[in-house]
């Protein structure tokens, strides 16, 4: 007799041999030249478990520190030069320049108007929620756009700009102010004598407008950044007469307290039982459903009490990437047992430490690998099983996103200031492929694959979203993601691409407050959707569980959903390629970050509700499908939502729908 077919949940973790010796191995041959499988090699109809994954054993053999070194030429025959890291200025004398002369010497131009000031200058004139990388790019593009991004394609509104913290130098600020952006700062004295140096932020009337703030919602006025104690309030589109789909959502858990800062980027696994969320403070945090506690607990334990010691990190930065929780210590006592419909565990599962800068990406493998990119200019691999780093793959320039192939993790693609994208094999530890933006502007902003792997995509700083074929990564085609007419004729960054799988399409979001929907097969554009404010941070859109909405975050507060495809039948005169119908969320008192749907949201629902449907999920606690979760469409129509802001506040919503019929 054959032997018993191992479970599930046992071959997903042991540590399996090195994927060339398996038993599904594929031969050298199937490799293309320094590249990645060609795609006969690798097809659609392959059982799950024969596709090449990777494992903890390739992942910790070899160097633990490995540097992007692209070895001769690049797919379009670029030599390579690699430069290390921007030197700092120099006086005529030889002197390094302090940080202050270096930003009064570096002369910024506003997009809007074509003035010029000083970088001294502009910097006191950002918007609110500015975050680092935008202050990074600001500074070597010489570049700056003012925070009005949210208007209309075609009319300019005038709008009102940020003020000054101090209300003493109120006054001469808005002289100049007015002088550089030509904007109104109307109610800047009065609201100066009213709140002295509270004033920051404060500068409201055409503003709000623009903002779609309520001049009469007591919201607006609470203080920025205090935690927000008010129940969900809802608002949705002018125009947009319902039926609302998310006009019930109710916030089920607070995560906050736990992030020191903002945080950049959340990301749930493949499965949805874990959630990575990282950004100002270094520190990556793993965040687990209740009912996964014991499985994820039980393989932590497993991995330590087995006695198998991981190679020790040669260099001193890696002995301190180590997670916060000890293993085992940790356990379900501390929960708090009246809060039943809290989905997740209070306290993080563990803390990812290492990096000594600004995260900025996560992306999940299908078997619980986890990468993150950082301002540091480094990505680091962790193991939910593990406690330390790794491995550490260093980059030359801020890595502002990365992507784990999608059919082969033993590969990930990184995108990176310096214009460079990467594809990196893992168990080799080495840049397998590589290629170069060209244009003026180089930087990437943004990267993923889509069509299930086939191509790498990534967005760049001006405007510009980029295919490559991933076989080789040559250049493909490309997409100027931008407005016909109005100000947003000019590209502006892309923060993020999102695949719509099945549909060969892409969603982009982008610093003109847009997102727009585009088909892979012509490269036209599907849908834009609007009504969400991005006009300088690095906020991007993402899909539902089963594609029906998208949702994002906004500087303005608010958490945005639109559906996918807007019921446009009972309109006569609305153009069937825009969706102006969005709903908003405000449970925030700062820029929201990140906003996401959970990716099972059958997992999460409360347990009167779905006492049955637990104990079916408990059974087949590991089968995880590779397109939407079998249970997650027997939900009654729930979604479980989660948004976190600039001041490091995350908030779980769940929304049960009424019965579509």
């Amino acid at each position: 007799a054959p032997p018993p077919r191992k479970k599930k949940s046992e071959l997903d973790f042991e540590v399996q041999k090195p994927v060339l010796e398996g038993k599904y191995s594929i031969s050298r041959d199937s490799f293309t030249a320094g590249g990645l499988l060609t795609s006969s090699s690798v097809t659609e109809g392959v059982p799950k478990d024969s596709q090449p994954s990777l494992d903890l054993a390739s992942a910790t053999s070899g160097d633990k520190i490995v540097t992007a070194q692209e070895n001769g030429k690049a797919a379009d025959g670029q030599t390579t030069n690699e430069v290390l890291g921007p030197q700092r200025p120099r006086s005529n004398s030889g002197r390094e320049l302090t940080d202050e002369e270096i930003l009064a010497s570096v002369m910024i131009k506003n997009l809007d108007t074509g003035e010029e000031i000083p970088l001294s200058l502009a910097e006191e004139k950002l918007p609110t929620g500015i975050n680092p990388l935008t202050l990074h790019i600001m500074r070597r593009t010489k570049e700056y756009v003012s925070n009005d991004a949210a208007q209309s394609d075609d009319e300019d509104k005038m709008q009102t700009q940020q003020t000054d913290t101090d209300g003493g130098r109120l006054k001469q600020k808005t002289t100049q102010l007015k002088k550089f952006l030509g904007k109104s700062v109307k109610k800047a004295k009065h609201l100066a004598e009213e709140y002295g140096e509270r004033a920051v932020n404060k500068v409201k009337s055409v503003r709000d407008e623009v903002f779609h703030t309520d001049q009469d919602d007591p919201s607006s006025s609470d203080d920025e950044g205090m935690p927000y104690t008010r129940p969900v309030k809802f608002k949705a589109a002018h125009g947009f007469k319902g039926p609302y789909d998310f006009e019930q959502i109710k916030v089920v858990q607070d995560l906050s307290g736990e992030h020191m800062g903002a945080v950049w980027t959340m990301k749930f696994s493949h499965c949805g039982r874990l959630l990575a969320s990282a950004g100002q403070d270094n520190v990556v945090r793993i965040w687990v459903l209740k009912n996964a506690f014991d499985y994820f607990n039980n393989m932590r334990m497993k991995y330590n009490t087995e006695g198998r010691v991981s190679p020790s990190p040669s260099q001193e930065s890696l002995n301190s990437s180590k997670s916060d929780t000890d293993a085992g210590i940790c356990s379900a006592v501390d929960e708090d047992p009246d809060d039943k419909n809290a989905p997740f565990r209070q306290r993080p599962f563990c803390k990812y430490k290492g990096h000594t800068a600004d995260l900025l990406d996560l992306s999940w493998s299908k078997n619980y690998f986890l990468l993150s990119s950082s301002m540091d200019k480094t990505v680091r691999l962790w193991h939910i099983s593990r406690r330390e780093c790794l491995c550490c793959f260093q980059h030359i320039d801020f890595v502002t996103a990365i992507a784990f192939h999608p059919r082969d993790d033993r590969y990930f693609l990184s995108g990176s200031l310096d214009g460079k994208l990467r594809l990196w094999n893992i168990p080799d530890k080495k840049v397998a492929l590589w290629n170069e933006v060209d244009g003026q502007t180089k930087l990437i902003t943004a990267a993923n694959f889509c069509q299930n792997g086939k191509y790498a995509v990534i967005g760049t700083y001006d405007g510009r979203c980029i295919f490559y074929d991933t076989e080789h990564l040559k250049y493909h085609t490309q997409i100027h993601v931008r407005s016909t007419r109005g100000r947003n004729r000019v590209g502006r960054k892309i923060t993020g691409i999102e695949p719509l799988p099945g549909e060969n399409k892409i969603l982009v979001t982008s610093n003109d407050s847009r997102i727009r929907l585009y088909d892979l097969r012509d490269l036209s554009l599907s849908m834009k959707y609007k009504g969400y404010v991005n006009s300088s941070s690095q906020i991007k859109a993402s899909f539902s569980h089963d594609f029906t909405y998208i949702v994002s975050g906004s500087e303005d507060k608010y958490v945005y959903i639109w559906s996918t495809y807007h019921d446009l039948s009972k309109f006569t005169s609305v153009r069937r390629d825009r969706n102006d119908f969005w709903e908003g969320i405000k449970a925030h008192n700062a820029v929201v970050t990140s906003a996401i749907f959970a990716p099972n949201p059958g997992l999460m629902v409360s347990l009167e509700t779905s006492e049955k449907q637990e104990a079916e999920s408990k059974a087949e606690d590991c089968e995880i499908s590779d397109t939407i979760p079998s249970g997650a469409l027997k939900t009654d129509h729930t979604e479980v939502l989660l948004s976190a802001d600039f001041t490091g506040a995350i908030k779980v919503f769940i929304n049960k729908k009424k019965n579509v019929s």
